[in-house]
C-alpha cells in the first residue's frame, strides 16, 4: 500500500499538520497531539509531518512498552543526534540533561524540573538555523521521566521555532497526560475513504456494498481495513459468497497477529519474543540474547520475511505495536521469564546493571532481596538523574519483591517521596499507605509519619498535618529514647527538631496558637545543636511560642536573637523563609519582605523547583510589600503554574490569594472575586486559615479602595471575630491598617481605636521605619483633628526613608491631604493629592488614584490621570525576565532561573527594551532599580 493509500480520507489531519509546520517555519513553538485507536494511522500522519518538515530538523522517538519504566529511556532516543549542543546550555542546566542522557555522572538529588528546563533549552539550541519539529510516537508508552521534561517544554514553548508533534492511543490516561497539549483526534474513515483502502488492499474492488458492510464493522479503522481486506476472497469481495460473521477486526486485529505469529516456527517466535521483552531494538543484544536461548542464526530472518518486524542498520523495529503485543499475549508465562533471564545475563554483561534488575524482577517468581535491592539501586539512579516517577514505580516492584516487613516499609516510603517529587501526588499517598501497612505491629517509623505530614500540609487538611507532626515528633523522642546514653542528646536534637520546624509550619497555616505554644516549649527542651542554620531554626521556635503565648518580651528577644544570626550568605531558601517569618512576628514587614525576596532568589539559583511554589509565596508576598504588584502577581501566576504542576494544592491556594490583593489594588473587581473565591475554595476545607484570611482581606481591601467603607468594615473586623480565617495572627496583623480606615469611614470609632490597640501591641517590639510609620498613621486616624496632621507628616517622614513604600506613602499622603483639605488648608493640602494621585497612577492602583484625583478637584486643582509607569506595559513574562536582567544576569542564567530557553529569553527582551524607551542592559537595570516614588 501506498503512503497515499495510507492517508486515504485525512485531508483535515494532513491540513492541521501542514499548519503545525508551518507555524515551526515562521519562527513560533507548537505543539500538537495526535489520539486515536490502534491502526487509526496516527504512525503514518507523523511520518508524513517528518517528510514534509523541511527545512526544519527533524527528532524522532517512539515509545516502547518495555521502556515504559526506564527513566529518560525516549529522551535518550529524541535527543541523541542533538547531545553535542548541551555545552551551549546554563551549567546548570547542562549537568543535569548529561547525567538524564547518561553522558555523565548524574548532579545526585537534582529536581526534575531542572532536566525539562535543560531539555527546553537543549531544543532551542536544536532549532537554530531552521526550526525544529520533534515526532513521539505511541507516546502512551513513553517513560514519565521524558514524558514530564516533553510536556514540560510543550507548555513553554515560545518564540524558539520548535514544535512538539505526540502521537498517542485515545485512553483516558493519554487524555489527562495530554490535556494541555492540543488535541486531534484520529476518527475511522468514513465509508467512501475506507472503501478506496480496501480496493487498494483487496485482491479486486469490493463492490459498494460490501465496503459499506466492511467499513460499518471496522469503524473506518484503516489497520482494521487493511489486515480484513486481505482475508477476504474474491467472491466475498464481490458479494458472491457471504462475509465471515464475525469479521476479523477490532480487538481481532490483535488475534489476526497472533494467528500468523502462531504459524511460525518455534525459533522464529523465540526470536520474536526477545525483541518484543527487550524493547530497545538493539540488534546485537536481541540476536545474542536468542542465541542464548538456543535459537537458530537466521530465525530473525524468518521473522522479517514473514513482514512482521524490519531489520535496519539502527536496530529492530516492530511494524506495527500490536504485534509486539501480540507475541507477548502469545508467550507463555515460563517462556517470558526465560526470556527475561537471557536479557538480564546479557545486560549484565553490557554492563548496563539497569537493565539487569528490571529483566530479573520480570523474572522472579516471588520475593527475592537480591533482586530488591539491586532495583532499589536502579531506582536511586533514577532519582539521581531526576527521573523521580519511574524510580517510584521501580521502588514500588522492588517492594513486593522484599521479603523483610521493615525493609519493603522503607523501600514503599522511598517510592513515595520519590512519587511526590516526581509530581504524582496520588500514587505517592498509595505507596505512603502502603509503607504504614508493611511496617507491621510496631508501627510505622517518625520519619514515615512525617512524610504523612508533609503530604497533608502541601495538599490536603493543614490542621490533619499539624496533628500528624506532632505524633511525629513523639515518635522520634522515643525512638531517640532508644539510643544509647551518649547518643540520646545529638541524636534527639538532629529528629526531632525538622519535625517541630514542620509542625510550626503546619500550626502557622492554621493559625493554631496553641499548637505555637506546645511546639515552642518542646524546642527549648532541646539541646543546643552545634549547627548554626539549626540554633537559629530553634531559637525561632522558641521565640515564635514565647511570643504567641503571651510573653511578647521574651519571645521578641529570642527572635531577635535569630535574626541578628542570619548571614548575609549561606542560608538556603527555607531557612530565609523562617526569618521573613520571625521578622512578621515582629511586626517589621519590610525586613520580612527582604527575606522573602532572598529565599527567592537562592531558590532559583539552587533549581529546587518542588520548593519554589512555596518560596515564591513569600517572594511574591514581598514584592507586594514593596509596592511592586505587577512584579507581584507576576512571580504568583508563574507560583501558581509550578504549583499546579507539582501538586502543591496549598501553595497555589497561596498564590490565588495575593493575586486578589493584587487584583483589588488594581480596583479589578472581576478578578479579584475570581481569584479570592478559588483560593477560599481551597482553603476552607484544608483548613488553611492564613490563606483564608489573605483571601478574605483581598476583598475587603477592594471594597475599602472602592469607597465602600461599610462592606470593607464588615469584611476586615469578620477577619478577627468569626469564619474559617478568623484570628489567624498574620491575616489580623496584615488587615489592621486597612481595618483602622475602613472602621473610621463607616463611623465606628470604637473599633478603630481598638484595633489601634491591637496594632501598638504587635509593633511594640518593631523597629523598622514602616512599621514605625504604619503606626503614626493609624493614630492619626482616630486622634483629634489638630493632632493628626502632625501623625501623618511624621508617618510621611519615616517613608521618606523606605524606597520601597511607594504605595504606604501614597496612602499616607492622600489621608493627609484628605485631612487638610477638610480643614480648609487646601494650599498645604494640594501637594500631598498631587503626590498621591501621580503615585497611585504610576502603581497601577486605580480606584485609589480616582479618589485622589477627586480630592484634588475638590481642593480647586484639575488633576489628571498620570500614565502608568512603564513596567505597567510589560506582560507578566516580560517582567520577571526584565527583573533578573537589571540584576545583572546573563540571558543564559536568566532562563535557567525562569526555566525558559535562552532564546525565549531573547525573544523577550527584544520586545521589552522598545516597551520601556531603553537601549541598553544597563539603562534597563537604572530604570528599574529607581524606587517608586
Amino acid at each position: 500500500m501506498t503512503a497515499v493509500d495510507r492517508l486515504a480520507g485525512r485531508e483535515s489531519e494532513l491540513a492541521a499538520i501542514d499548519d503545525f509546520l508551518t507555524g515551526v517555519r515562521s519562527g513560533t513553538g507548537r505543539a500538537l497531539a495526535l489520539r486515536g485507536e490502534p491502526g487509526a494511522g496516527k504512525t503514518a500522519l507523523l511520518l508524513r509531518a517528518a517528510e514534509r518538515a523541511a527545512p526544519v530538523r527533524v527528532l524522532r522517538a517512539t515509545g516502547a512498552e518495555p521502556e515504559s519504566q526506564m527513566a529518560f529511556a525516549a529522551l535518550h532516543q529524541l535527543l541523541r543526534p542533538v547531545s553535542g549542543l548541551v555545552d551551549a546550555l546554563p551549567e546548570a542546566q547542562r549537568e543535569a540533561v548529561r547525567g538524564a542522557l547518561g553522558l555523565a555522572a548524574p548532579p545526585g538529588g537534582q529536581d526534575r524540573f531542572l532536566v525539562s528546563a535543560g531539555v527546553l533549552s537543549l531544543l532551542a539550541e536544536a532549532a537554530v538555523p531552521d526550526g525544529l519539529v520533534c515526532v513521539v510516537d505511541d507516546f502512551q508508552w513513553v517513560d514519565r521521566a521524558s514524558a514530564d521534561a516533553l510536556l514540560f517544554a510543550a507548555r513553554r514553548l515560545g518564540a524558539d521555532g520548535v514544535g512538539l508533534l505526540f502521537a498517542a492511543r485515545d485512553t483516558a490516561e493519554a487524555r489527562h497526560a495530554l490535556k494541555d497539549v492540543p488535541g486531534l483526534t484520529v476518527a475511522g474513515l468514513a465509508a467512501a475513504d475506507a472503501a478506496r483502502v480496501l480496493a487498494a488492499r483487496s485482491a479486486v474492488p469490493p463492490v459498494p456494498d460490501v465496503a459499506a458492510l466492511v467499513a460499518a464493522a471496522t469503524g473506518g479503522n484503516p489497520l482494521a481495513l487493511r489486515e480484513t481486506a486481505g482475508l477476504l476472497t474474491p467472491e466475498q469481495l464481490t458479494g458472491r459468497a457471504p462475509l465471515p460473521d464475525p469479521l476479523p477486526v477490532g480487538d481481532g486485529i490483535g488475534a489476526v497477529y497472533g494467528e500468523q505469529i502462531a504459524r511460525l516456527p518455534a525459533d522464529t517466535r523465540l526470536v520474536l519474543l526477545v525483541a518484543a521483552l527487550e524493547g530497545l531494538g538493539d540488534l546485537r543484544l536481541v540476536l545474542r540474547a536468542a542465541a542464548r536461548l538456543g535459537a537458530a542464526a537466521d530465525a530473525l530472518e524468518s521473522a522479517e520475511a514473514a513482514g512482521l518486524l524490519d531489520v535496519e542498520p539502527t536496530g529492530i523495529r516492530f511494524r506495527h505495536p500490536l504485534i509486539r503485543s501480540a507475541v507477548h499475549a502469545g508467550a507463555s508465562a515460563a517462556d517470558r521469564r526465560a526470556v527475561h533471564r537471557a536479557l538480564a545475563a546479557e545486560s549484565e554483561e553490557a554492563g548496563d546493571t539497569g537493565r539487569r534488575a528490571r529483566h530479573r524482577a520480570e523474572a522472579a517468581l516471588g520475593p527475592d532481596e537480591d533482586i530488591a535491592a539491586e532495583l532499589a539501586a536502579a531506582a536511586d539512579l533514577d532519582r539521581a538523574r531526576g527521573g523521580y516517577a519511574d524510580a517510584a514505580r521501580t521502588l514500588v516492584r522492588a517492594a513486593d519483591l522484599t521479603p523483610d516487613r521493615r525493609t519493603r516499609s522503607r523501600r514503599l516510603k522511598d517510592a513515595a517521596v520519590a512519587a511526590w517529587l516526581g509530581g504524582r501526588p496520588g500514587q505517592a499517598r498509595s505507596s505512603l499507605a502502603a509503607a504504614r501497612e508493611a511496617a507491621g505491629d510496631g508501627g510505622p517509623s517518625a520519619d514515615i509519619t512525617q512524610l504523612g505530614g508533609r503530604f497533608e500540609l502541601h495538599s490536603g487538611d493543614a490542621a490533619e498535618a499539624l496533628r500528624t507532626f506532632l505524633t511525629a515528633a513523639e515518635q522520634a523522642a522515643e525512638q531517640a529514647a532508644e539510643q544509647t546514653a551518649g547518643q540520646i542528646a545529638e541524636q534527639t536534637a538532629e529528629a526531632i527538631l525538622p519535625i517541630l520546624a514542620d509542625a510550626a509550619e503546619a500550626a502557622s497555616y492554621v493559625g493554631d496558637t496553641d499548637a505555637a505554644v506546645l511546639i515552642g516549649r518542646r524546642a527549648e527542651a532541646l539541646p543546643d545543636p552545634g549547627d548554626p542554620a539549626d540554633a537559629f531554626l530553634r531559637d525561632v521556635l522558641i521565640g515564635t511560642g514565647a511570643l504567641q503565648g503571651g510573653d511578647r518580651r521574651g519571645g521578641a528577644g529570642r527572635l531577635r536573637r535569630a535574626l541578628d544570626a542570619v548571614p548575609d550568605d549561606g542560608f538556603d531558601a527555607v531557612h530565609l523563609l523562617w526569618a521573613a517569618a520571625a521578622a512578621s512576628l515582629l511586626g517589621e514587614g519590610d525586613a520580612a519582605a527582604r527575606f522573602g525576596a532572598r529565599a527567592g532568589r537562592v531558590a532559583r539559583v539552587s533549581g529546587m523547583v518542588g520548593t519554589l511554589p512555596v518560596v515564591l509565596e513569600s517572594t511574591a508576598t514581598a514584592e507586594r510589600m514593596n509596592s511592586a504588584f505587577a512584579l507581584s502577581a507576576a512571580l504568583s501566576e508563574e507560583g501558581l503554574a509550578l504549583a499546579r504542576e507539582t501538586g502543591i494544592a496549598n501553595s497555589a491556594a497561596a498564590h490565588l490569594a495575593n493575586l486578589a490583593v493584587c487584583a483589588a489594588v488594581r480596583g479589578d473587581e472581576t478578578d479579584a472575586r475570581a481569584y479570592a473565591h478559588e483560593a477560599l475554595a481551597i482553603a476552607i476545607p484544608h483548613r488553611l486559615g492564613l490563606r483564608v484570611g489573605v483571601a478574605s482581606y483581598a476583598l475587603g481591601l477592594l471594597d475599602l479602595g472602592l469607597g465602600r467603607f461599610e462592606q470593607a468594615h464588615e469584611r476586615l473586623t469578620a477577619l478577627t471575630t468569626a469564619g474559617p480565617g478568623a484570628g489567624h495572627p498574620a491575616a489580623v496583623w496584615g488587615s489592621t491598617a486597612d481595618r483602622v480606615e475602613a472602621a473610621v469611614g463607616a463611623g465606628d470609632l470604637d473599633a478603630a481605636r481598638a484595633a489601634v490597640g491591637f496594632l501598638e501591641r504587635w509593633s511594640a517590639n518593631a523597629t523598622s521605619p514602616r512599621s514605625q510609620a504604619l503606626l503614626a498613621r493609624c493614630r492619626a486616624l482616630v486622634a483629634e483633628d489638630g493632632a493628626a496632621p502632625d501623625l501623618l507628616r511624621r508617618s510621611l517622614d519615616l517613608l521618606d526613608t523606605d524606597s520601597a513604600a511607594a504605595y504606604d506613602r501614597a496612602r499616607t499622603a492622600l489621608l493627609l491631604g484628605e485631612r487638610l483639605r477638610r480643614e480648609r488648608r487646601v494650599g498645604e493640602a494640594r501637594p500631598h493629592l498631587r503626590h498621591a494621585a501621580e503615585a497611585f497612577g504610576r502603581l497601577g492602583a486605580v480606584p485609589w488614584e480616582r479618589r485622589a484625583l477627586g480630592e484634588l478637584r475638590a481642593a480647586g486643582e484639575a488633576g489628571d490621570r498620570a500614565e502608568p509607569a512603564a513596567l505597567a506595559t510589560l506582560t507578566s513574562q516580560e517582567l520577571r525576565i526584565a527583573r533578573l536582567v537589571a540584576e545583572g544576569l546573563p540571558n543564559r542564567d536568566v532562563a535557567a532561573r525562569l526555566f525558559l530557553s535562552t532564546r525565549t529569553v531573547e525573544y523577550h527582551l527584544y520586545k521589552v527594551y522598545p516597551k520601556l524607551g531603553v537601549t541598553s542592559r544597563t539603562e534597563l537595570a537604572r530604570l528599574l532599580t529607581q524606587p517608586p516614588t
